[in-house]
């Protein structure tokens, strides 16, 4: 009597390859603390900055880099993110980059979607979820936090002002006080450049003062 073949047994999955990129030590090693209970993740490298990121991410190839949007100094998030993704020699090959952050604004999660980003998290989330969340990003499939797809639907249905990065730049500037000799100083350019820039962001947010423009971008969530 021939005896029944056993079936094969399953392959177990490679754990996912993980690249962590937060500019504060306190927070990447809470992180890699936590990752490792997960059992199916193997972080390969922590970067501080946007710039170790990049050059690690090249050398260490990982699956996924869970990325911060504010590092300090140095290039953001949202830069690391754009290089990382666009890799000129392979970038069918490049890294998954899931964001990882506290911030909600429409601005961030526009930029960071446009800088290439697969998924976008909040620091609020349960664990699982982010452990869900980095095996998604490895297959190239999107996770949103809730909030953050809310605000994408909401967008989607009623379209924000298209401001350009140097109109968000100058009306982060207006939210803190600043007048337009003080903005020129901080962002490099002529006190004319400034009000060219202001005369376009009051057409695009429908008003004609500066308190009205902070109102509706702060109602709109427009600054990051």
């Amino acid at each position: 009597m021939t005896a029944a073949a056993l079936p094969e047994p399953t392959p177990t999955p490679a754990p996912v390859r993980l690249l962590v990129c937060d500019d504060h030590a306190v927070v990447r090693a809470g992180l890699l603390a936590l990752l490792a209970s997960a059992g199916d993740i193997d972080v390969i490298g922590e970067a501080g900055t946007g710039e170790e990121a990049v050059v690690m991410a090249a050398r260490l190839r990982p699956q996924v880099v869970l990325m911060d949007l504010q590092l300090g100094n140095g290039i953001d998030g949202v830069e690391a993110t754009r290089r990382i993704t666009s890799a000129v020699e392979a970038p069918d090959a490049a890294p998954h980059v899931l964001v990882l952050t506290t911030y909600d604004t429409d601005a961030d999660i526009t930029r960071a979607i446009e800088a290439g980003a697969t998924g976008y998290l909040l620091k609020a989330e349960r664990p699982e979820e982010l452990f869900a969340a980095i095996h998604a990003a490895a297959q190239g499939r999107t996770t949103l936090s809730p909030p953050v797809a809310s605000r994408v639907m909401a967008r989607m249905r009623a379209p924000r002002p298209n401001l350009t990065e140097r109109e968000l730049d100058i009306l982060a500037q207006l939210a803190q006080g600043l007048g337009n000799r003080d903005i020129a100083r901080a962002l490099f350019i002529s006190e004319a450049t400034v009000k060219t820039h202001l005369g376009r962001i009051y057409d695009k947010l429908g008003v004609d003062t500066r308190a009205g423009a902070v109102s509706v971008a702060k109602e709109q969530r427009l600054l990051r």
